[in-house]
């Protein structure tokens, strides 16, 4: 289908730009050599949305990115952005615009000039490019530092003006590379408040690569898992946390213990986990419970909100979290044999793997 596409510059009129296109990748994937990055992927982000692309070092998400900004080239497949295929076209062309995680702002121009310089090279006369930078970095909260150079920033100061030069272009795609890794982590939440906030301020797809899965949950309307170069999961920061279809997605999102019954594998939030004594009254549980293991206390660690725990069962690990009132009910050291259990109604099946029954007494599957 893609292939029928006419492989053109997107169309410039208001109308277009105010139906916000979609954008979807057919079968992309890039090869270096006989090392293939991005297998084949299939992925659509719906106009106006907030996607993160997210998965360990060399998952192919950064040459997923580099692709749609045309900053490599595709060895097969296709970007469709609308009703255009811009697949072969020039960066400059494709109505996307890129901010690098470096920030790579010039450090011998002040603010203003480097947000301006993109139309300085367009031919826009001095006076009405300023102005229209000083219009970008009023956007951003830097009105201010306009006159400053990069040197005298911030971070967070010169990540907005790096934004703000990206804007300039009135991109209808802003592609994020690790924006906000070189950030200390009070001025990275407060970045990602306000990169949303601008995002849905603009209503155009903001495509952002992340090693963090917090910075997804937050800032996400469609978070991408990717693995080898392939999707692994694609969904709303919810679906993949309450429901991950694989092993890797379950310990990459975080929260879930992965277990290993005699029917297959599936996974238990860390939070859903019901901690007791060897050999408790069952009663006394808040909730008949449908299966468990046996485990010992490795460490005991407080998170303010809540106590988590690691556990050594059957020589592997799990993790449970109690908020502080359970914790407090029940305190356990390093080194306490324990009970651990829960609620049939807890268990997620992964792919491949069918609902295990609930009276098995499943092992922690081996990593």
């Amino acid at each position: 289908m893609a292939r029928q596409l006419q492989r053109r510059g997107r169309p410039r009129d208001r109308d277009h730009a105010m139906r916000q296109p979609d954008l979807e990748l057919i079968h992309l994937t890039k090869r270096y050599g006989d090392t293939v990055a991005v297998d084949a992927i299939d992925l659509k982000i719906a106009a106006g949305s907030y996607c993160c692309l997210l998965g360990p070092s060399g998952c192919g998400k950064t040459s997923t990115l580099r692709m749609i900004a045309g900053h490599e080239a595709a060895s097969e497949g296709d970007i469709v952005f609308g009703p255009s295929n811009i697949t072969d076209l020039a960066p400059a062309q494709r109505g996307t615009a890129m901010m690098f995680q470096s920030y790579a702002l010039f450090p011998h121009l002040s603010c203003i000039d480097n947000v301006a310089f993109s139309l300085k090279m367009k031919g826009v006369d001095k006076a009405k490019r300023r102005a229209r930078a000083a219009e970008m970095l009023d956007l951003v909260a830097m009105g201010r530092y306009g006159e400053r150079l990069p040197a005298q920033l911030s971070g967070g100061q010169q990540q907005r003006v790096a934004l703000a030069r990206a804007l300039i272009t009135e991109p209808q795609i802003v592609l994020l590379d690790e924006p906000l890794s070189a950030l200390d982590p009070f001025l990275r939440t407060k970045m990602r408040v306000e990169l949303k906030a601008l995002q849905r301020r603009l209503g155009i797809i903001f495509v952002h690569v992340t090693h963090s899965q917090d910075e997804a949950m937050a800032l996400a309307d469609l978070a991408v898992i990717m693995k080898d170069g392939r999707i692994e999961q694609a969904g709303s920061p919810r679906e993949l946390f309450n429901a991950p279809r694989t092993a890797f997605v379950a310990k990459f999102i975080g929260g879930h213990n992965v277990l290993q019954g005699s029917a297959g594998a599936f996974a238990v939030r860390a939070d859903r986990l019901h901690l007791s004594r060897p050999g408790a009254d069952p009663d006394a549980s808040p909730r008949g419970r449908g299966a468990g293991l046996d485990a010992v206390v490795r460490s005991v660690e407080y998170q303010g909100t809540f106590v988590q725990l690691t556990l050594d069962g059957a020589g592997s690990e799990i993790t449970a979290t109690l908020d502080e009132p359970t914790y407090d009910a029940t305190p356990f050291q390093p080194g306490d044999p324990i009970a651990v259990s829960w609620n049939e109604g807890d268990v997620h099946p992964l792919a491949g793997a069918p609902s295990p029954p609930a009276t098995s007494r499943p092992q922690l599957a081996p990593a």
